[in-house]
């Protein structure tokens, strides 16, 4: 299964792992997107974001306006969202223009823990 983990990792901690794959050749099973904070990933993956990633799921590309279609919304707004999940990583444009979340699953990952 082709899964891609959302997790909450300092930069400092993502560069470390990124910089041991490129000395041992050897990365992460999984593809792996880290956000600063969990508000950043929040603010990332709204509610309404993570209603069209589950739309999107194993869908294959679509255009904006099909994946409007499918969570039954206005094309603008999943405009909107949709570059927003390009920014950071979560969906990907094929050659052709389309929208698609190129993985199968999605785990999302952090620590809450006191101060």
């Amino acid at each position: 299964m082709n899964t891609v983990v959302l997790e909450v990792r300092s930069l400092a901690d993502a560069l470390a792992d990124a910089a041991h794959a490129m000395k041992t050749g050897r990365g992460d099973a999984q593809a792996r997107i880290a956000f600063a904070s969990p508000e950043l990933l929040w603010k990332v993956l709204s509610a309404k974001r993570w209603e069209l990633l589950k739309a999107l799921c194993a869908a294959g590309p679509v255009s904006i306006r099909e994946a409007a279609r499918r969570v039954g919304r206005d094309v603008k707004a999943v405009h909107g969202d949709v570059i927003a999940l390009l920014d950071a990583g979560v969906l990907s444009r094929t050659e052709d223009g389309r929208i698609e979340f190129p993985f199968d699953a999605v785990k999302v990952e952090f620590l809450l823990q006191a101060a």
